[in-house]
């Protein structure tokens, strides 16, 4: 079996680790370069212990032209403004690129530099697919560059495709209330990710204004054919890992909770990572813990006046890395689910 090197660029935070996990068994790929600025030289082990047994996993600094000499395609778990530097100089060098930044989610370059800062690598937006596999599957195949989108994005864009799509609400009245596990905020050190502020807490914060808003609104308005502007709400779990998101909409017109199911269930009959829940059971971020898995779960409510939706998704697996796996078998003409076919970590 043929098996393709890849890099895994910023190896040691919540996105690399969880990468190295996916990877490390993947029967189509060799891990050929894991870089670290602060562990050069490390073993990935002595970083996790629970990687204890992987052999060859060493960390080392990044050096672009070192590494692309090695490697066919490359994961860029760096944070915003790092990534697109880095992504222009492995792409000079033929190596194709899935970055988990959010350097090339957003298609206008204005609306990044409102929200992120200045974007020196404008020239690669127009070559960037979008890495949502169920709204973009054909040109994630044949893409060189892919920007997996964001957490927050991914929960909210699944659960509101079917109903864009197909024009069954008013784009005009989209409420978006999502609460996401710490991990969301990295593996750097942060006041308000310590243990003591975040257990037996729970809060809202950047309502309204949080930098996920503008990629939630780019792709709900290519799904809408028209512009979409949603109220987020973001609020943080006292969890590790795991977003749920709750979608209160409002139909056009009167629909009843069996058709609502069935255009659901059609929209989305060969993902093999969504599942549409029957009414009555609704999801939960246990239920998809560890996995690259979106559970979806509805009603109608008010008399037909509004619908509930509600995904749940690990934030690291399809709201990360996991989408990212999913991204390279496309781009590399594997098996959509090869190394994603994960069960639950439960209880």
């Amino acid at each position: 079996m043929v098996k393709i090197p890849v890099a895994i660029v910023g190896a040691t935070g919540y996105t690399g680790v969880e990468l190295v996990r996916l990877l490390a068994d993947h029967p189509n790929v060799t891990i050929a370069a894991l870089t670290s600025r602060e562990n050069e030289g490390k073993s990935f082990s002595s970083i996790y212990p629970a990687f204890t047994g992987k052999k060859g996993l060493v960390l080392s600094k990044l050096n672009v032209s070192e590494v692309a000499k090695k490697i066919k395609a490359a994961f860029l778990c760096l944070p915003h403004h790092e990534s697109m530097t880095v992504t222009a100089d492995f792409r000079s060098r033929g190596v194709r690129v899935i970055d988990l930044s959010a350097d090339f989610r957003l298609k206008d370059p204005a609306l990044y530099e409102k929200w992120y800062g200045r974007h020196t690598e404008k020239t690669l937006l127009a070559s960037a697919v979008y890495g949502l596999p169920e709204m973009y599957r054909k040109e994630i195949g044949g893409a060189k560059l892919v920007a997996t989108p964001g957490c927050y994005p991914t929960s909210i864009i699944l659960g509101l495709a079917p109903l864009l799509k197909e024009r069954l609400i008013d784009p005009a009245d989209i409420i978006c209330d999502s609460k996401s596990g710490t991990s969301g905020a990295g593996r750097s050190l942060k006041t308000d990710s310590l243990f003591c502020e975040v257990h037996e807490n729970f809060r809202p914060y950047n309502i309204d204004n949080h930098r996920h808003v503008a990629e939630i609104n780019q792709e709900v308005s290519i799904l809408a054919g028209e512009a979409v502007s949603v109220l987020f709400s973001p609020h943080l779990l006292p969890i590790d890992r795991g977003i749920l998101s709750t979608l209160y909409v409002k139909p056009i017109k009167r629909l009843k909770g069996d058709d609502l199911l069935k255009k659901f269930s059609a929209f989305y009959r060969n993902e093999p990572f969504i599942q549409i829940l029957p009414e009555g059971i609704w999801p939960a971020t246990k239920n998809v813990r560890g996995t690259n898995v979106c559970q979806i779960g509805l009603k109608i409510v008010s008399e037909g006046g509004r619908i509930v939706v509600v995904t749940a998704i690990d934030n690291l697996t399809k709201g990360a890395s996991g989408q990212a796996v999913q991204c390279f078998n496309l781009m590399h003409d594997l098996p959509e689910t090869t190394s994603l076919n994960l069960s639950p970590l439960l209880p």
